[in-house]
């Protein structure tokens, strides 16, 4: 299996700077994507140091030769949860950062598997044999409502406390991580992307846009264009991974042919 990526993040129509980080290495198979929170761009400082050091560890674990390199599960929870301790002491240490935090969404695609981690309401879609799905879990008072039974669908989409996340990195020096295993198959289509974007397009209105299809770049900024034609209330992050067959071999094309 190989994989193609692309990403975009836009500070949106309303907010002055943006605190939304993403990074990704094609090579090492990996993206990350982080919304953070806090006074006094506080919230920028910590999304960034979540992707640099997320990806900076898992970066030097695909280098790693095959049997020193530590189990994906591992080497992902122990990525986050390195960036939740250093985003914390950061936050104890600086008096500018008292109270930052930051969601991520970390994805490693590692031959015909995808590896997510993930903390906060940042979410991961799949697009699959033109049907579009959810693969994380929010991490928000609305999603324990809606999972309790409290509210309706149609009625959290217009709760004004849809952005109260429950889980965040660098609020303690730990925090619990979901960690979960996905299959791939050629032609998958993975969006990472932030509350910037779901918050001002329904999921039907995102599945129309994968369903016209077009080159990542392209539709990440049309995803980009979208939520701030809607309003752009926030910073809008997304990534995209489009997973693709290995070519055959070139020798073996010719004899084909």
């Amino acid at each position: 299996m190989r994989y193609e990526f692309d990403g975009l993040t836009d500070v949106g129509r309303v907010r002055a700077n943006n605190e939304d980080s993403i990074r990704y290495d094609g090579a090492a198979g990996v993206a990350v994507l982080a919304d953070g929170m806090g006074g006094y761009n506080a919230g920028e400082v910590a999304a960034d140091m979540a992707t640099s050091i997320i990806l900076a560890d898992l970066q030097q674990c695909a280098r790693s030769p095959g049997e020193a390199a530590p189990p994906a599960r591992e080497a992902l929870q122990n990525a986050i949860a390195r960036a939740n301790l250093e985003i914390f002491q950061s936050a104890e240490r600086e008096v500018t950062h008292a109270g930052m935090g930051t969601t991520v969404i970390a994805a490693w695609f590692r031959g015909p598997k995808l590896w997510l981690g993930h903390v906060g309401d940042s979410r991961c879609y799949r697009w699959r044999r033109h049907q579009l799905v959810q693969i994380t879990r929010d991490h928000s008072l609305l999603q324990e409502q809606l999972d309790a039974g409290l509210i309706s669908p149609e009625e959290a989409a217009v709760a004004d406390y849809r952005n109260l996340v429950t889980r965040a990195l660098g609020v303690g020096p730990e925090v619990e991580i979901d960690i979960a295993e996905h299959p791939v198959e050629a032609g998958d289509l993975y969006l990472l992307c932030s509350d910037g974007l779901t918050d001002m397009l329904t999921d039907m209105e995102i599945a129309q846009m994968f369903r016209a299809g077009a080159e990542l770049s392209h539709l990440a900024h049309k995803l980009v264009a979208a939520a701030n034609a809607r309003g752009g209330r926030d910073n809008i992050s997304v990534m995209l991974v489009r997973a693709r067959a290995e070519r055959p071999p070139q020798g073996l094309v010719a004899h084909l042919r």
